[in-house]
């Protein structure tokens, strides 16, 4: 069984909006409706587990999701709130299936994306898809001043959905100090803390997350001039 994590308990400060990011509404719904009706029809997919504060939980049951298993609440922080979600999981899924880790805040998936994530798993513990780096990266110590330079063609940047097999990530994350978990960025960090086999997949540039107010009008854009629907 392969199970959708879909992360949706970010406040969404960086926007400024008066909500939740992934709740804000663009031609009438809202935006983790446009990614949570993308995991309802993969094939691949055969159930969704949603990270969400209460209040909002109520509120998502109003799309139709026959794939929806559950809901989990948040944690203090993205990798926390990944780590409720997989024991959840836990509770009806087995140690072989896969979980898929995705942010709501990602309104274009593609179902090919989410396939070819799955597909990728094969005799490995996850799959990442990933984009090459366009521009010069830079090492800075103090962030502010170059203290080395970075080979662009060997850095490369994380995108979800990220797909891991369910009992090994979680023993990963397990194995985390409250310290280390608390530094956490990425959901594919873990797992290569553990030293899970873990690899990449070419990315899609639609696939971008929306965090400040350009990224929403940019996904305005593509919703009104009807390239995703």
């Amino acid at each position: 069984m392969n199970i959708a994590l879909i992360l949706s308990g970010g406040s969404g400060s960086r926007l400024g909006a008066d909500i939740p990011k992934q709740y804000l509404e663009v031609n009438g719904k809202m935006i983790i409706s446009y990614c949570l009706a993308v995991f309802e029809r993969c094939r691949s997919i055969s159930a969704i587990q949603i990270v969400a504060e209460k209040y909002w939980q109520k509120v998502i049951t109003k799309n139709s999701l026959t794939k929806l298993k559950g809901f989990s609440l948040p944690g203090a922080t993205r990798q926390l709130s990944i780590l409720n979600g997989i024991e959840d999981i836990r509770l009806y899924a087995q140690s072989r299936d896969i979980v898929v880790i995705h942010d709501a805040a990602r309104p274009l998936i593609s179902e090919h994306q989410i396939e070819c994530v799955i597909e990728a798993m094969k005799g490995h513990d996850g799959a990442i898809p990933v984009l090459p780096v366009k521009d010069t990266i830079y090492y800075c110590d103090d962030g502010r001043k170059i203290t080395a330079l970075l080979d662009r063609n060997r850095v490369v940047a994380g995108q979800a959905p990220e797909s891991f097999k369910l009992e090994a990530y979680y023993e990963a994350n397990k194995k985390l100090s409250p310290d280390q978990m608390a530094k956490i960025n990425g959901s594919a960090e873990p797992a290569f803390l553990g030293n899970l086999d873990i690899v990449t997949i070419n990315g899609e540039e639609q696939n971008f997350k929306i965090t400040t107010k350009n990224d929403l009008m940019r996904f305005e854009e593509i919703v009104y001039k009807g390239r995703f629907c």
